[in-house]
């Protein structure tokens, strides 16, 4: 039985993290304690240390060394964690002290990742000292690391959580999707087309009950076309784009934003169909009970600042890929 949390922190110190990671990393009881500058005895009692904190072992002693049990792992990766916040703690402090820089943690989803770009780039060029974290993922993951602390902000989508009431969202950018293909793929010349052409194609999509593959899916339930049981599904903008360059015949939903760019560099081609269904917006979101660092309080300022401007609502049209 685990001992409570307030045991487990009044005992862990910072040195047990360290400690731990030089495990990992070493393998060995003498290399880690050299490495974290403790003798060995010194090491094997900070071990027993932890391991007494946490009431479990979190090794194995085995001839070859030290093994992480399935426990330890979990730790491990936990005291790196810890030890890298304490990293940017002190790059932060740094910057803070010496009138420059600082660090700001953004996520993003997919299709908001040329949005943010937009938006960071001036703003960076005035900041030549500040670090910027960038995280893409989906939304259900982003708002997980805000909640943990991991995030300054996010852009993204609070839908899909259970507590939509935790966070400040504003609409920063009403969402437009396209049709994207290789520039190769059998229609990709076609000037019109209905969902009913790509029916048969192999579609790269978005995981199950997320926004845009929802939004798919009512297109095709509207249309009255059963919904392609033959996907490629992922999050990644590369992984899809790398899918579409080397299978000509699959198509894939993204934001216009990210299929203009693509277009523009003769990635992809812009299908000429237009979908019945409006996207989510994104939002910029932070959470209610947190107090923003400077940094993230000006980043978000200057956002809704621009994004209120005539302009900067940021809106792109669908256009003909022919025309990028």
């Amino acid at each position: 039985m685990l001992p409570p949390l307030n045991s487990i922190i009044s005992r862990l110190r910072l040195k047990h993290f360290r400690l731990l990671v030089a495990l990992d990393d070493c393998g060995s009881l003498v290399k880690a304690a050299e490495q974290v500058a403790l003798s060995q005895p010194g090491a094997t009692k900070a071990l027993q240390e932890i391991e007494s904190a946490l009431g479990a072992e979190l090794f194995s002693r085995t001839n070859r060394g030290l093994e992480p049990t399935d426990l330890g792992y979990c730790v491990i990766r936990y005291a790196r964690l810890i030890t890298t916040d304490m990293i940017h703690l002190r790059e932060e402090m740094v910057g803070i002290l010496q009138g420059y820089g600082g660090r700001l943690s953004i996520g993003v989803i997919m299709g908001a990742v040329p949005l943010l770009t937009d938006m960071l780039s001036p703003w960076l060029e005035q900041r030549p000292g500040l670090s910027v974290q960038i995280v893409e993922d989906t939304s259900a993951r982003l708002l997980r690391l805000l909640d943990d602390g991991r995030l300054d902000v996010a852009i993204c989508r609070t839908s899909i959580s259970e507590h939509p009431d935790l966070y400040e969202a504003v609409n920063i950018r009403e969402e437009q999707l396209a049709i994207v293909a290789n520039i190769n793929h059998p229609l990709a010349e076609a000037r019109n087309l209905q969902l009913s052409d790509l029916a048969a194609c192999r579609w790269v999509v978005y995981s199950a009950n997320m926004p845009m593959r929802l939004l798919l899916e009512r297109e095709f339930h509207e249309a009255g076309l059963l919904f392609p049981l033959n996907l490629f599904e992922t999050t990644s903008a590369f992984t899809t784009l790398s899918m579409l360059q080397r299978n000509p015949s699959m198509v894939a939903l993204l934001s216009v934003d990210v299929a203009q760019f693509c277009t523009r560099f003769g990635m992809t081609r812009i299908l000429p169909l237009r979908l019945q269904s409006r996207s989510e917006p994104y939002y910029l979101i932070t959470r209610r009970d947190r107090t923003l660092s400077p940094n993230a309080a000006l980043f978000v300022r200057e956002v809704l600042a621009d994004t209120a401007s005539p302009h900067g609502d940021g809106m792109i049209p669908i256009v003909d890929s022919r025309s990028v």
